[in-house]
C-alpha cells in the first residue's frame, strides 16, 4: 500500500475513530485502526467488538492498493505533530511508514486478516423515520440514561417502535424521559441502544442517514460512514406504568425564569424545595442547616395548588436544557408524588425527594 493524503482530513478521521478503539490493551488488534486503500478510496475502520465505525475518504491518491493496521492512539499522536502538508503512507515488511517532508515514522502492524468483521450492512429491517427528529431525540434522551447499573438494560435507551409513533425512553430510576417521534409502522419492536453508542451517533451524524437493525445490531449509514452497535440484550421496564395517567394541576411556566431561579438556589445545594402556594412559586435550598438560599418568582400561576416538593435540581435543569420552547408545562398531584415536565414531544417524570 502507498497513498498520498491531505493531513487535515486524515487527522479528522482518525480523531473520530478514537472512541471506537480498545485503549486498555495495546496487544489487541482492536487497539488498531484498519486502513484499506482500494478503488480510489481510503477506508478506515475501528471497533472494540461492541461498537464500530467505518469512514470513507475519496480525497486520496492511491499509488499502490493495499491494507494495513496501526495503533490508533500512536497514529493520531504522530499526525497531530505534523504540518498541514500532504503526507505519504506506505507499508513495507509489516511496517507502516509515514513521511512528510524530512519527518519519517515507522509503526508496527498486526495481520489485517485477523481484524474483526463488521456486521452485514444490508440487513432487511429498515427503520423508516424522520432522521433529524431521531437525532434530536437522542440528544434529549441521553441525560436520563443510567451508567454502570447492574441491570444492563438501564445503561441504554429504549427505542419502542409502535404503529403510530416511536418512543425513545431512558431512565436512571429517579427520572424517566420519553421523547415521541411521529411514525407509521407495520410492526411493533423494541431495541435497547447503549449510552456510549447514542453519544457517538449524535457526534457523527447530522442528517441523511439510513437506520437498519436485526436482533443483535443497529446499523446507521450515511454517504461516507457506516456505524454499528450491538444492542443490549434485556427487557426494558414497563415504563408506561410509571407515567401518571391523570394530574390534578397543570401549570405553564417560563423556561428562562425557572432556570435563573434554580441557579440562585443551587449556589448552596443541588437539592432544593419547590413551593407553590397562594398562586406564587418559590425555591429554597435543602440539606445544609448552616447555609440557606431562597428566591421567589413573580409569576401569575393561575392555580390553587398548595405544594411543597423536594427535588434534585439537576433533573429539572437537564430537561430545561434540551427543550426548544420558551415555556413548559409542570403537571403534579400532591406532595411527595412523581411530577411531570412537558414540552412538545418531550416529557420527563421526576421522583421527588421526600421532605
Amino acid at each position: 500500500m502507498k497513498i498520498l493524503i491531505d493531513k487535515s482530513s486524515f487527522e479528522n478521521m482518525i480523531s473520530t475513530l478514537q472512541a471506537f478503539l480498545d485503549k486498555k490493551d495495546v496487544s489487541q488488534i482492536t487497539s488498531h485502526i484498519l486502513i484499506e486503500a482500494k478503488d480510489d478510496k481510503l477506508i478506515l475502520k475501528a471497533t472494540d467488538y461492541e461498537i464500530g465505525l467505518e469512514m470513507i475518504n475519496s480525497l486520496v491518491v492511491i499509488e499502490e492498493e493495499g491494507t494495513a493496521t496501526s495503533n490508533g492512539k500512536k497514529l493520531l499522536d504522530i499526525i497531530k505533530r505534523l504540518k498541514s502538508d500532504d503526507l505519504i503512507m506506505e507499508t513495507r515488511d509489516e511496517i507502516l511508514k509515514i513521511k512528510q517532508g524530512k519527518s519519517n515514522f515507522k509503526l508496527p502492524m498486526f495481520d489485517y486478516r485477523e481484524y474483526p468483521s463488521f456486521p452485514n450492512r444490508d440487513i432487511d429491517s429498515k427503520i423508516e423515520l424522520d432522521n433529524l427528529e431521531f437525532l434530536k431525540s437522542i440528544k434529549k434522551s441521553i441525560p436520563a440514561i443510567d451508567s454502570n447499573n447492574p441491570k444492563f438494560e438501564l445503561n441504554g435507551a429504549l427505542i419502542d417502535i409502535k404503529e403510530s409513533r416511536i418512543n425513545l425512553v431512558s431512565t436512571d430510576t429517579k427520572r424517566l424521559s420519553i421523547v415521541e417521534i411521529k411514525h407509521q409502522s407495520n410492526e411493533n419492536k423494541e431495541l435497547i441502544i447503549p449510552k456510549k453508542a447514542l453519544t457517538e451517533i449524535q457526534k457523527i451524524f447530522s442528517s441523511d442517514i439510513e437506520i437498519l437493525s436485526d436482533d443483535v445490531n443497529l446499523i446507521i449509514k450515511s454517504e461516507n460512514e457506516v456505524f454499528f452497535t450491538k444492542l443490549i440484550n434485556g427487557k426494558f421496564p414497563n415504563y408506561e406504568r410509571i407515567v401518571p395517567q391523570e394530574t390534578k394541576y397543570k401549570i405553564e411556566l417560563p423556561k428562562r425564569e425557572i432556570i435563573e431561579a434554580i441557579k440562585i438556589v443551587t449556589s448552596v445545594s443541588n437539592e432544593i424545595k419547590m413551593i407553590i402556594r397562594d398562586n406564587q412559586m418559590s425555591f429554597e435550598s435543602l440539606g445544609d442547616e448552616n447555609s440557606e438560599a431562597k428566591t421567589e418568582l413573580e409569576l401569575n400561576l393561575n392555580t390553587d395548588a398548595n405544594i411543597e416538593m423536594g427535588i434534585n435540581s439537576k433533573y429539572l435543569t437537564d430537561f430545561l436544557s434540551i427543550i426548544d420552547t420558551d415555556t413548559f408545562t409542570l403537571e403534579l398531584n400532591e406532595n411527595n408524588t412523581p411530577f411531570v415536565v412537558k414540552s412538545q414531544s418531550s416529557k420527563t417524570i421526576i421522583m421527588p425527594i421526600v421532605i
